[in-house]
């Protein structure tokens, strides 16, 4: 017997996680390039003081502000308005799957996505004992609705988890897969439309949110730490059905989210319009970049996140780690020769496209120096 007596299947798996390292350009994590202002860090600094007098105090178990603030902003996107009975909220949207994994999924039953996804998917699953399936996507990383439709009727699951955009690829879910797909799952499973990183999607592609008033069995999940800046704050939410919600409450730990969590979560509401400013920008610094990449010759994933990934590369790693030699964060991830680069500041993403071209130049001077 080995101490700590850990699951069996957990002994000597590493944690999810990105590098954390401390160079000057990271365009790793996806995070916004650009903080909150002063005004909204008043605002927020003003909140948590106040939040601080009743912190003797358990907070609001049902956080009834807050749901009614998500509501609003959602309701914004979409044509029918979204009820705060329609909103739930965690710490992260991390926490918000896990909560949906511990209500609807746990042994005997199944989740299921679509390779390549969310790498932290499979780790929900394991975590609540739902058996995990992946089925895979397009070369272009698209769904296939028939693809999608034929294994979902083979497999039942009780969870379909399905980005949009595609976390690596930043592919955008079709409109019209959520309502079919919603349809074969029926109301023995559900189908979560993560949107974490929705706000950047380009103009004409719709959030899945239009799709709610039609299927109950639909959850559209969101986040705070991508387009509202908010990455230190944890706060993830999700637009469904009220029942859903109800579902999630008997799992939820109690209190979960704490005073100042929903006292800066508000304020971050009150300066929507600010923290999301940049959000145009980012699109079009992301476009920028899928367009140089290409007249470099790399193949680049279509992406409606403010991330893009490309390649392809024969040896991913060095080239990673030339960037990282010449002070360039980016993430090794996604399919064999794919890497990810987040869309930083033009600043940021001119040292990127330097130290790229840098890294490609001096492999190839190798190259010829050792055939």
């Amino acid at each position: 017997m080995t101490f700590p007596p850990i699951r069996p299947e957990l002994a000597g798996i590493a944690p999810y996680g990105a590098p954390q390292l401390d160079v000057p350009v990271q365009l790793n994590v996806n995070e916004n390039p650009y903080g909150p202002s002063a005004a909204a860090i008043a605002d927020i600094a003003t909140s948590v003081a106040e939040a601080a007098v009743t912190l003797n105090r358990y907070p609001d178990r049902e956080f009834t502000e807050l749901r009614t603030g998500l509501a609003a902003y959602l309701s914004r996107d979409t044509s029918t308005p979204v009820l705060p009975e329609q909103i739930w909220a965690a710490n992260g949207s991390n926490e918000v799957m896990l909560q949906l994994l511990q209500a609807f999924g746990g042994p005997g039953r199944t989740a299921l996505s679509f390779a390549p996804t969310y790498s932290m998917y499979p780790e929900y699953a394991r975590d609540t004992h739902t058996t995990w399936v992946a089925g895979t996507r397009e070369q272009d990383f698209s769904l296939d609705l028939d693809t999608a439709r034929a294994l979902i009727e083979e497999v039942r699951p009780s969870v379909v988890l399905l980005p949009s955009p595609n976390n690596p690829t930043g592919t955008a879910l079709d409109p019209a897969v959520i309502d079919a797909l919603c349809e074969v799952i029926g109301e023995s499973g559900i189908l979560v439309v993560d949107e974490a990183y929705g706000e950047f999607r380009r103009q004409g592609v719709p959030s899945a949110l239009d799709a709610l008033p039609r299927n109950r069995n639909l959850v559209v999940t969101r986040t705070m730490s991508k387009a509202f800046a908010g990455a230190g704050l944890r706060l993830g939410y999700l637009a469904a059905d009220p029942a859903i919600c109800d579902a999630i409450r008997v799992v939820r730990l109690p209190y979960h989210l704490s005073a100042t969590t929903q006292a800066v979560a508000l304020a971050a509401l009150r300066h929507a319009d600010e923290l999301l400013g940049n959000v145009a920008s980012l699109r079009e610094e992301r476009d920028a970049t899928v367009t140089w990449l290409r007249d470099q010759g790399f193949t680049v994933a279509d992406t409606d996140a403010n991330y893009a990934l490309f390649g392809m590369f024969e040896d991913r790693h060095a080239v990673w780690q030339g960037l990282l030699d010449r002070g360039v964060l980016i993430r090794e991830t996604g399919p064999d020769g794919w890497l990810r680069v987040s869309i930083g500041t033009p600043a940021e993403m001119r040292s990127f496209r330097h130290a790229l071209l840098d890294v490609v130049k001096t492999s190839a001077r190798k190259a010829q120096e050792n055939p």
